[in-house]
């Protein structure tokens, strides 16, 4: 499935290709931070299968408790997050945040993880698997 997105603004903009339609849902205290919210949505996709079109996102790293880096993309201009992907050389997976896909309405979370840190008011999610970590 071919998916294509942009910040808020405009000024960043991509396309990727999906294998299949899926989407993450983390609850971990990180995303909460990054996203300003409860939770993330994230579609995973391959780094050869996506293609930035248009602009060049800030970065901020993180560093988890594992010591493993995930590089954060967002917006300069307008804030909005856009995806993350593991740090360092190889192979990577992006995760790119749903809100920014134009077709997200198509794409139904399939699973969820870190469950035991959501929210105590966010209710079960009857689509997504939950798991309680990774």
């Amino acid at each position: 499935m071919k998916i294509d997105g942009q910040c808020h603004c405009g000024a960043i903009a991509y396309e990727a290709e999906i294998d299949r339609p899926r989407m993450r849902i983390c609850h971990c205290t990180d995303c909460q931070m990054l996203s300003g919210t409860a939770f993330r949505i994230t579609v995973p996709v391959d780094e050869a299968s996506f293609r930035l079109l248009r602009g060049i996102p800030a970065e901020y790293r993180k560093v988890a408790e594992s010591g493993r880096g995930r590089s954060q993309a967002f917006c300069r201009d307008c804030g909005s997050p856009l995806w993350a992907t593991s740090a360092g050389e190889g192979p990577r997976i992006i995760g790119i945040r749903a809100g920014t896909i134009r077709q997200r309405r198509e794409l139904v979370p399939d699973r969820q993880f870190w469950r035991r840190s959501a929210l105590p008011w966010v209710p079960e999610i009857a689509c997504a698997e939950a798991f309680d970590t990774q």
